[in-house]
């Protein structure tokens, strides 16, 4: 299907809200049964973060693995966050999944409604709750780190930890992140880095080393 037609498809079935809700909600019920028939689960957080989560922390996780996030994570923690989704019509999808595994969303990114995006996500760290970032989305490139989680850790002095889902075995997409779909029986490993806290007031040149040093971490846990 060429990408005018598949645009076209997908503007019909965004309209049509009943269809929409309805395949959401099939949506939800194959990526949940798929989470709890067909993988094994692991989780490798060495300083208790997730077990101890009571809010006020800034996530960051790849664009490129976060089919099973939602799922990974524990109720506490899920109930504690709000994801920075773009406002693409493809992040609408995106936002209205989550929703059903109990993450809410603020709408935006480095290239569309970045300002309100961030000002939403200042006021909900604020009021106690995690905020997650994927810093390499929308568009890319693939594992670079926008300024935005560190510019509100800064302002905040919230704690930045790094979050990666490895997949023993998986399909790569042909996507600009090439995104992963973990096959059949592998393991999902969540591994969950060391907090980094990030000077308060910093300077252009301050954020620029503080992307790079978040970047590196979340390499650190990364296995492709």
């Amino acid at each position: 299907m060429s990408y005018k037609k598949h645009k076209i498809v997908k503007d019909k079935f965004r309209k049509n809200r009943k269809l929409y809700k309805v395949g959401i909600y099939l949506g939800y019920l194959l990526l949940y049964g798929c989470f709890k028939l067909l993988y094994r689960k692991k989780i490798v957080d060495p300083n208790n973060y997730i077990g101890t989560n009571d809010g006020k922390v800034i996530g960051v996780a790849w664009h490129n693995r976060l089919m099973f996030f939602p799922c990974l994570l524990p109720k506490h923690c899920l109930e504690k966050t709000w994801a920075v989704i773009s406002a693409s019509g493809d992040g609408d999808f995106v936002a209205d999944l989550i929703g059903f595994l109990g993450v809410k969303a603020i709408r935006g990114s480095s290239k569309k409604r970045a300002s309100k995006a961030l000002f939403e996500a200042f006021n909900n760290l604020k009021e106690g709750y995690n905020i997650v970032f994927t810093p390499d989305g929308p568009g890319g490139p693939k594992y670079s780190m926008s300024k935005g989680p560190i510019a509100l850790s800064s302002h905040l002095q919230a704690p930045i930890i790094p979050l990666s889902i490895n997949a023993s075995r998986y399909w790569s997409c042909r996507s600009w992140d090439n995104f992963q779909i973990p096959k059949p029986f592998s393991t999902l490993t969540l591994v969950v880095g060391d907090a980094i806290s990030v000077p308060a007031e910093l300077d252009r040149d301050g954020i620029a080393e503080y992307q790079e040093k978040v970047r590196q971490a979340l390499m650190d846990i990364t296995v492709d």
